[in-house]
């Protein structure tokens, strides 16, 4: 595996070998402070350019990083559809275990496309285009404390979805219970716990993506509840498991309606609560609901 001194050669080497490179920042968790460094971290790289379709037209030029195990051009993809920002992305990974995540922008929309990432630091600047970033920091990722018509919408989002769940668990449709759970469902309950670890922190630490960070955050009790509401396949575990995300969600919102005299609403929590009960209890092959 190359070392990051070599990548990063290689990197800015690139950019000052080619007149049309004018440009060079990275941003991303090798810019971050408080990122735990390891051997997957990318390098995430933009490259400020002129003539665009001169490096999007052939892009065999991007072997020049090396042995590229797999690579994704977004911009050029159907089934996911493309921004089409006028950027190109280069996501490649290679065979050493390397991976770079390169933007190409043109440089007639730096203005608009660079210094909104407070993790950026500038590695070449040829024409002297761009501002001074401060230093890189994470505060762009923070938490940020809720609105009361936020925390009423995740509260809403969270009971009204989980009705779903229970239905898709009884019917014994597996997929549709378990995207009901782990996308709406979970989302809420993470965006709770958010603004729990928020509340813990004063809002001055990021999450990170996908809550990577709550482990660190939570106290050893509440991230063991939290690992319990991933369940396996079995009905009867994911019954566990929606549960268990009930209590946690419950707890979480009353500690962050507390913090901000939010009300929670309670009715809500005790009614579809019971209903999932009933729901479980309910027999298969069942002609009403309720008598």
């Amino acid at each position: 595996m190359r070392t990051e001194e070599e990548m990063m050669n290689l990197i800015v080497g690139t950019a000052q070998e080619d007149e049309r490179i004018r440009a060079v920042v990275m941003n991303g968790s090798r810019t971050n402070p408080r990122a735990q460094k390891d051997c997957f971290q990318d390098f995430d790289v933009v490259y400020v350019v002129r003539d665009l379709a001169s490096f999007t037209k052939n892009h065999q030029w991007v072997h020049r990083f090396g042995e590229i195990m797999i690579m994704q051009m977004p911009e050029e993809m159907s089934l996911i559809p493309p921004n089409n920002n006028g950027i190109f992305v280069y996501l490649m990974q290679f065979t050493d275990g390397n991976r770079i995540d390169l933007t190409l922008i043109p440089e007639e929309k730096i203005d608009k496309m660079l210094g909104e990432d407070s993790l950026s630091i500038v590695l070449l600047d040829k024409d002297h285009m761009l501002q001074t970033f401060p230093p890189a920091s994470d505060n762009n990722y923070w938490i940020s404390p809720p609105t009361s018509k936020q925390f009423a919408d995740c509260c809403n989002e969270f009971w009204w979805v989980s009705t779903y769940v229970g239905k898709g668990i009884w019917r014994e449709e597996l997929s549709y219970a378990k995207e009901m759970m782990d996308v709406p469902v979970r989302n809420m309950l993470m965006q709770m716990l958010e603004w729990r670890i928020g509340i813990d922190t004063d809002f001055s630490v990021s999450a990170g993506k996908s809550g990577k960070y709550f482990k660190h955050y939570l106290d050893p009790e509440t991230w063991k509840h939290f690992v319990e509401t991933y369940p396996d396949g079995e009905y009867d575990n994911m019954w566990k498991s929606l549960f268990r995300m009930g209590d946690l969600f419950r707890t979480s919102a009353q500690k962050v309606a507390n913090h901000f005299k939010f009300e929670y609403p309670e009715s809500d929590d005790a009614k579809v609560t019971a209903h999932l009960q009933h729901v479980r209890s309910l027999p298969k092959g069942a002609k009403v609901m309720y008598s």
